[in-house]
């Protein structure tokens, strides 16, 4: 159990975020090698817009099971909680691989791909083999963010990114390799790399969690087997796996509204590329949320260095993300080290801009979900996904539909105002959950 002296020096935050942010980094940089490579395979454009709507089928499909990390870590005290979240998690990685594999059926994606969306035919049929590759995933992320989870809340976090490390060698080690098959799509190879990736992060990340396991079973003769029930797990779970599923279909959303846009090929084509770049900042503030759940106290009696923190965290990620937007080293990244063309270089370049503040709003966001979660109170945290998410529908189809405006930009809007409506509604909730839980100290 992590016991740190009430004022909590930024020094230890620091020393106990660090490898969650280097795990978020590392996970940001898959995306610039897999699509760095199939920008430099055979037909480029359309295997990037590929590539680009089936990694939306693959985030919408870990939606539902991404927050396991953040309920691990705020559940698992003891051996028993472990064997029913265990379970738990198992039958809801279940659920959602077989749900991915009824929309793998031919006629069914098909029927997505083309009816629904509007997919461009050469699109869609190279989105359906990128997307059956991505089967494994789901489960896999599951798993690893789970155990995860446990790592985070023993003090183990220098684990998460050790496993991390396994992922992204074996990643890069398979999408190099694959290019290497000509015949192979370079939508598949980006698919199948990312799903070799974590499954052997699942595998590494089991194996890392075996010794607080072995103390956890061997402590259990004094726990209570009643102290966590499955009806408990549920109700506190569904809340952030509603949430996560609605951030997460925003990606889905997105493309669904870019694929009848101005400009749609190219649109898809850069949108993965950017997202990239982007998920590289805000990792810095997708990793300080288990922190936050971790290290705020039962009471919140640390929550005032956590908040002193972020805001330092706000500011640096926004002078930094600012510093490569607002020089050549954003056409650097874009042309020479994830080889678009000079014209699709130069297109991604005003949507980057428009995006700036998104990486420091990410901060903000993760700090309220972490004292939401640690607080119990989830709730909230729904409601500002779906206040999001109409946020992102109305902008995007005011901007395609109404202002005829290019797809990539119309992303970009979309996507800053849903996320800056979101955490102003977190505001009052976070406000009131801190008064609540602090009185009860007093």
């Amino acid at each position: 159990m992590i016991d740190f002296e009430n004022n909590l020096p930024p020094r230890k935050i620091l020393l106990f975020w660090i490898p969650l942010a280097l795990t978020w980094l590392m996970m940001a940089l898959e995306g610039p090698i897999v699509a760095s490579v199939i920008a430099r395979l055979q037909e480029a454009k359309l295997n990037l817009a590929a590539y680009g709507v089936a990694l939306s089928v693959a985030f919408i499909s870990e939606g539902p099971i991404i927050m396991l990390v953040s309920t691990a870590t705020a559940l698992v005290r003891d051996y028993s909680s472990y064997k029913k979240l265990l379970r738990f998690a198992v039958v809801l990685n279940g659920l959602i691989t077989v749900l991915l594999a009824i929309l793998m059926i031919p006629q069914v994606f098909s029927f997505l791909a083309d009816e629904v969306v509007g997919l461009p035919e050469e699109v869609s049929h190279l989105a359906y083999w990128s997307t059956l590759l991505f089967l494994p995933w789901p489960a896999a992320i599951g798993i690893r963010r789970f155990y995860q989870g446990i790592l985070i809340r023993h003090n183990r976090t220098r684990f998460v990114t050790y496993g991390t490390i396994i992922r992204l060698g074996s990643l890069t080690a398979s999408v190099f390799l694959l290019s290497l098959w000509k015949s192979l799509p370079g939508a598949c190879v980006g698919s199948l790399s990312l799903s070799v990736g974590v499954v052997c992060e699942a595998v590494a990340s089991r194996i890392m969690v075996h010794s607080v396991l072995k103390r956890l079973k061997a402590a259990s003769g004094d726990e209570n087997p009643g102290s966590l029930t499955y009806r408990e797990i549920t109700f506190f779970y569904s809340p952030l796996a509603l949430t996560s599923l609605l951030f997460l279909s925003a990606h889905s959303i997105v493309t669904f509204f870019v694929a009848r846009s101005q400009m749609a090929v190219e649109s898809l084509a850069v949108l993965p590329v950017i997202g990239g770049l982007m998920f590289m900042f805000r990792s810095f503030g997708l990793s300080y949320q288990e922190a936050v759940i971790a290290l705020v106290g039962d009471r919140f009696e640390k929550f005032f260095p956590l908040r002193n923190f972020a805001l330092v965290l706000v500011s640096a990620v926004f002078c930094s993300f600012g510093l490569v937007v607002f020089t050549d080293l954003v056409r650097i990244w874009y042309h020479d080290i994830c080889g678009l063309s000079p014209d699709l270089t130069l297109f991604a370049l005003a949507p980057t801009k428009l995006l700036i503040v998104l990486p420091a709003l990410e901060v903000v966001m993760s700090f309220q979900r972490g004292l939401m979660v640690a607080g119990l109170t989830t709730k909230p945290v729904t409601l500002s996904a779906l206040v999001e998410i109409v946020t992102i529908v109305l902008i995007l189809n005011l901007a395609i539909h109404s202002f005829n405006m290019v797809g990539a930009m119309a992303a970009a809007l979309a996507l800053v105002t849903g996320r800056t409506f979101a955490v102003l509604f977190l505001l009052y909730p976070s406000y009131v959950l801190f008064r609540t839980i602090t009185k009860r100290k007093e």
